[in-house]
């Protein structure tokens, strides 16, 4: 087992982690509440995630003595919404569940992400712990504390930070993903390669055969950024790269293109306007799409520079007239800068 300390929590990534989840959130639980033995678990998931995990997960629980609820909602980022968020706030509240019981995340980013908020804001707080069933979500939505759903206006626009108990990683769910989903996360990773480690991206050449290894890499370069940052006021928008262009992308297409095909058209898009504004060099461009053409990622988009703009203004990266930007310098390393919003436009076009 890997172990990948965050803020006080951890990260476990192991094979067969699944089926010993219910011992992992006893020991953790009984921690927490100096030994308290009559919680409940009330797992929220989706449905498709439900129909191949939920079991393995609920026997596991109730195989330790845990009593179990749960809640499945229709899978996909339509579902990420203020409805979904209190039909869950109040399926909680109807099954009694108090602050001395557990809430466990099981499933993608838009689980996590909503199960976090719910989390976060249900009797002012009670633990969750989350299980990420993709590749995307243990490299990047499970850790750092992020919790949110949309608005009509745009992405993630209403949250929280909220720090889990523990992200409990078990590879072996991989395999059950399509291709398309798991090529998802890989485009996060290589975002973490581009931003903080040109080694990571030397890794995910090989990334079949090492997938525990780029996980916890990955992981821990999110780890230690977030540890210095843990509120997103600084050095911690590094991990928007990409994001900027990609929310817009999200937002444009009404989420029918993924998060993380929109994210690698992002980053190619951003780092082209690096290149054209001299800060970084052409080769660099040729690299990333090499690799995100590896995993099968889309690396150009048709919408325009008008479009993208007008879309990220709705961003949450936007601070009164200016948008904080991602500028790569190699690979490896980027720094942060700040433009006007009135530029914004012109800087995608540089990009496209």
């Amino acid at each position: 087992m890997t172990r990948v300390n965050v803020l006080g929590y951890d990260v476990l990534i192991a094979q067969g982690l699944l089926a010993d989840v219910g011992e992992q959130v006893r020991v953790l639980h009984l921690k927490a509440t100096a030994g308290c033995e009559t919680a409940r678990v009330a797992v929220i998931t989706d449905k498709t995630v439900a129909a191949l995990h939920l079991s393995t997960v609920r026997q596991s629980l109730e195989a330790v003595g845990f009593g179990v609820i749960d809640h499945a909602f229709v899978a996909g980022e339509a579902s990420k919404n203020g409805a979904t968020y209190l039909a869950l706030l109040e399926w909680l509240a109807s099954e009694k569940i108090t602050r001395s019981d557990v809430i466990v995340a099981l499933g993608g980013g838009v689980v996590g992400d909503l199960a976090g908020f719910v989390a976060a804001t249900y009797l002012r707080g009670i633990p969750c712990i989350q299980v990420p069933t993709t590749l995307l979500a243990m490299v990047d939505s499970s850790v750092g504390g992020k919790t949110a759903i949309d608005l009509a206006a745009g992405k993630n626009l209403a949250g929280a930070f909220y720090q889990p108990s523990a992200v409990l990683c078990d590879p072996n769910v991989l395999e059950s993903l399509p291709l398309r989903i798991y090529n998802e996360g890989m485009a996060e990773i290589v975002k973490h390669g581009v931003i903080a480690s040109a080694a990571l991206l030397e890794v995910t050449q090989n990334a079949e055969c090492r997938m525990q290894e780029i996980i916890a890499a990955s992981v821990t370069i999110k780890r230690d950024i977030v540890r210095r940052d843990e509120f997103d006021r600084g050095e911690r928008q590094l991990l928007n790269f990409g994001h900027t262009v990609g929310h817009a992308i999200e937002h444009l297409s009404n989420f029918a293109i993924p998060h993380g095909y929109a994210v690698a058209i992002g980053m190619v898009v951003e780092m082209k306007a690096a290149v054209a504004q001299g800060f970084c060099a052409v080769e660099c461009v040729d690299v990333l799409q090499a690799l995100l053409e590896r995993f099968d990622l889309p690396v150009r988009t048709d919408y325009t520079a008008e479009a993208l703009a007008n879309a990220a203004l709705h961003d949450k990266k936007r601070t009164g007239g200016d948008i904080t930007i991602v500028v790569p310098r190699k690979l490896g390393h980027c720094e942060l800068q700040k433009i006007s919003v009135e530029k914004l436009k012109d800087w995608m076009a540089l990009g496209l």
